[in-house]
C-alpha cells in the first residue's frame, strides 16, 4: 500500500493489465555499498550491513514490489501491486555482497479457476511467504488487500504458478475492502511455540485497544492477537527467524521522506491474545531507504541468517526499487 501523501500524486498512473503468460525479462542492478554511514561488513544498529542494490527493469512490467520470500537459499519470489509474481536468482560477489538478479520471470497471479485476476481491485498482492511440506518448499502463500484474502500457489522449479487455493481467514478480515487491510503474512518455523501457524497483520485496522489487529491461523494456536503501535509507523511485512523470534517491518513518512524500522519480537511473546511489543533492531530514513514494504529472512548453508528488505516504487520515477541486505550477528 502506498502512503497517504503519495495518493494524490499517483492517481494518474493507470495500472496495466497483467501479462497473459510468464515472461522472462532482465533486471539491471546498481550496487549500494554504504548504509547509514556503515561500509559492507560493518555493524548498523543491531545488524551487520551486507550491501544492497538499486533494481531496474522494463517500465511496463517491473516495479511495485510489496513482498518477498525465499524458496531456496538463492531463489526469491516477489509479489507486486499489479498482481504479478517476480521470480529471480540472487548472486553475490566474492565479499558476499549482493551483485545481481538473474533468470527473472514475471507471471500473473491467477484466481481459483486458473484465470487472470479480473480487476485492479483484486490484484493488489501485498505479502508472500513460503509454505514448507516435510522440509521442502512446496508453495507460496500470498496476502491481498482491497479484495482481502489469502491464497496458496504451487511451486514448480522455484517459481509459483497455477490456480489459487483459497486459505480460510477470519470473517472480520475477509470482509475488509480497503487498501489499508492485510499487509503482512508469515508462517512460524518449527522452533516457534506456534510452529506451523500463519500470522496475519493488518496495516491500519486498530482493535478496541488501539493496537494493530492481527490473527493466528493454526490447528492449536488460533485466534486474534495484536501489534502494539509505534508512533508514525505502520506494519508492512513480517517474517520469522529460525529460532522462532518474529521480525516486523514498519514504514512511515517524515517530512517528504520515508522512515522505516524493524522490530524483533521474542518467540515467547507470540500466541493468541498477545500484544506484540518487541524491540527495534534497525531504523533508517531519508536517502538510505525508500518505500520499504517487503522483508524476508534468508538462511545460508553456513548457518548465517540474512535479512532482506525491498521497496515498492509504486511505478513512479521518483521512487526506487531497493534490495537491502543485513546479517544477524551470532
Amino acid at each position: 500500500m502506498r502512503p497517504r501523501w503519495l495518493g494524490a500524486l499517483t492517481v494518474c498512473f493507470a495500472l496495466a493489465a497483467p501479462l497473459a503468460h510468464a515472461q522472462p525479462f532482465d533486471i539491471t542492478a546498481s550496487s549500494i555499498t554504504t548504509f547509514k554511514g556503515a561500509e559492507i561488513g560493518q555493524p548498523v544498529d543491531q545488524l551487520i550491513w551486507r550491501g544492497g542494490l538499486v533494481l531496474d527493469g522494463p517500465a511496463d512490467t517491473f516495479g511495485g514490489i510489496s513482498g518477498i520470500t525465499f524458496v531456496s537459499e538463492e531463489n526469491a519470489v516477489m509479489v507486486t501491486d499489479r498482481g504479478n509474481f517476480i521470480s529471480a536468482r540472487i548472486s553475490y560477489d566474492n565479499a558476499g555482497a549482493p551483485l545481481a538478479l538473474s533468470g527473472a520471470e514475471l507471471e500473473v497471479i491467477r484466481n481459483s479457476s486458473g484465470t487472470e485476476l479480473p480487476s485492479n481491485f483484486s490484484r493488489d498482492s501485498e505479502a508472500v511467504e513460503t509454505v514448507y511440506r516435510d522440509g521442502v518448499a512446496a508453495a507460496v502463500r500470498v496476502g491481498f488487500e482491497n479484495l482481502t484474502r489469502v491464497a496458496d500457489f504451487d511451486l514448480s522449479g522455484n517459481r509459483p504458478s497455477g490456480a489459487a487455493r483459497i486459505v480460510s481467514i477470519p470473517d472480520e478480515l475477509e470482509s475488509l475492502r480497503t487498501n489499508e487491510s492485510l499487509e503482512a503474512v508469515c508462517i512460524a518455523p518449527p522452533a516457534s511455540p506456534v510452529a506451523g501457524s500463519t500470522l496475519l497483520i493488518a496495516e491500519m485496522q486498530p482493535n478496541a485497544e488501539g493496537n494493530h489487529s492481527a490473527w493466528l491461523l493454526g490447528n492449536r494456536d488460533k485466534g486474534p492477537l495484536s501489534l502494539a503501535p509505534a508512533d508514525g509507523y505502520n506494519p508492512t511485512d513480517c517474517d520469522f527467524l529460525p529460532n522462532g523470534d518474529l521480525l516486523v517491518l514498519e514504514r512511515g513518512t517524515g517530512f517528504l521522506a520515508f522512515i522505516m524500522q524493524v522490530r524483533r519480537v521474542a518467540s515467547s511473546e507470540i500466541g493468541p491474545g498477545a500484544v506484540l511489543q518487541g524491540e527495534v533492531i534497525l531504523s533508517a530514513s531519508g536517502g538510505d531507504i525508500d518505500n520499504m514494504e517487503g522483508l524476508a529472512v534468508r538462511e545460508l548453508a553456513d548457518g548465517s541468517v540474512h535479512i532482506v528488505i525491498v521497496s515498492d516504487d509504486n511505478f513512479n520515477d521518483w521512487e526506487r526499487s531497493l534490495w537491502l541486505e543485513f546479517e544477524l550477528p551470532n
